[in-house]
């Protein structure tokens, strides 16, 4: 039904997306999450012609977005769109708000749109405040207006822009209430939000956006349970997260050292777990690992991450270059060291395909738990 390829869009100080892929099917229950600025709104608006995207392309229903000739207005009314900040016209009534599109764009009577609105606000159960204005609601109230809005057009798709953001916490239950009443009606439904359990409980599949791109995706148990990659794991755990980049050897170590202290005592980690991050810096990445870099042009990835009960920590160090096995290669008092008082540690090495047969070249990761 829905499938995106290589989606980017940029605007002149932000590059939210960079080259976004999808593939939906018609049904599915897409819940998109991942920390702010990631692309997630941004994703939406260009799936619904509210955005043009800087490049890329999007197919609905085998028509491609943007190509000449394509009715974007037709396509559009097969999508409805339900936002964080209500837009319903204040001016109008609930079930004015609700006719408005049906009559101007569907050509329906004014008589039968009435009909249509009243039954959608009776599943919602919002009939009796048919004739309020929207000032007149709750901020539940409202969103479940703004969701029979979108009903009312009748859509194959329905896209959610953090429908519960703005609503008071006692309030957001009973719009997710509706979504998942619509979830069981067979409707496309793609979901930004922040309701973790909800996206698990309802979704069909997860999209964890990152970097510009779906990062990762996959069922709810995978994204939730098992996550196969470091960011998504760092997201949905709720870790607390330090990152640096090395790129050259007389790199600023005095700065980075305080840097991973302060992280730390920020995040009051215990001075056992503060030491250890410490020990694998200094012992692993500066004097094993760094030497055997070449003088110029690499970068080298220090992750270190905490679990919100301290008890769980670990380091992940990347680089591009020859296989490199610290625990076998490196300095034996140096590794003795820096593994000490540690539950587990792995090196992994995948080999770039396309090079030649011949070459051991690609990427060392590193992981150390403690």
């Amino acid at each position: 039904m829905i499938e995106v390829k290589n989606l980017s869009k940029t605007y002149a100080n932000a590059t939210p997306l960079t080259a976004a892929c999808a593939t939906i099917a018609k049904g599915e229950i897409i819940s998109i999450i991942g920390p702010s600025g990631t692309g997630k709104s941004t994703f939406l608006r260009c799936l619904n012609g509210l955005e043009t995207p800087t490049s890329g392309e999007i197919w609905i229903d085998g028509v491609k977005l943007g190509e000449k000739g394509t009715n974007l207005s037709q396509i559009r009314q097969k999508m409805g769109m339900v936002f964080q900040s209500f837009n319903l016209f204040s001016h109008l009534t609930v079930v004015e708000n609700i006719m408005l599109a049906p009559v101007d764009l569907l050509g329906l009577s004014r008589q039968d749109a009435y009909n249509e609105a009243l039954r959608l606000l009776r599943t919602v159960g919002l009939a009796e405040k048919a004739h309020h204005y929207p000032d007149e609601l709750s901020g539940g109230q409202k969103q479940r207006v703004a969701i029979v809005r979108a009903l009312a057009m009748h859509p194959d798709i329905l896209l959610f822009d953090e429908p519960t953001s703005a609503l008071d916490p006692t309030m957001v239950g009973e719009v997710l209430t509706v979504i998942r009443y619509l979830a069981k009606a067979g409707l496309t439904m793609l979901i930004v939000t922040h309701e973790m359990k909800f996206a698990r409980d309802v979704s069909t599949r997860i999209f964890y956006m990152d970097e510009g791109i779906i990062y990762e995706e996959g069922p709810p148990s995978q994204i939730f349970d098992h996550p196969q990659k470091n960011r998504t794991r760092v997201f949905v755990n709720r870790l607390k997260l330090f990152q640096r980049q090395i790129t050259a050897r007389d790199f600023d170590f005095v700065a980075m050292v305080n840097d991973l202290t302060e992280f730390a005592h920020r995040h009051a980690l215990p001075a056992a777990k503060t030491l250890k991050f410490q020990q694998i810096f200094e012992e692993i990445c500066v004097a094993v690992i760094l030497p055997v870099l070449p003088d110029t042009g690499f970068v080298l990835e220090f992750m270190a991450t905490a679990s919100e009960d301290h008890a769980h920590c670990e380091v992940e160090l990347s680089w591009m270059g020859e296989r490199f096995h610290p625990f076998e290669q490196g300095d034996h008092l140096a590794i003795k060291i820096a593994l000490a008082m540690t539950q587990k540690a792995e090196y992994t090495f995948t080999r770039d395909k396309d090079l030649d047969a011949t070459t051991v070249w690609g990427e060392n990761r590193l992981k150390i738990e403690f």
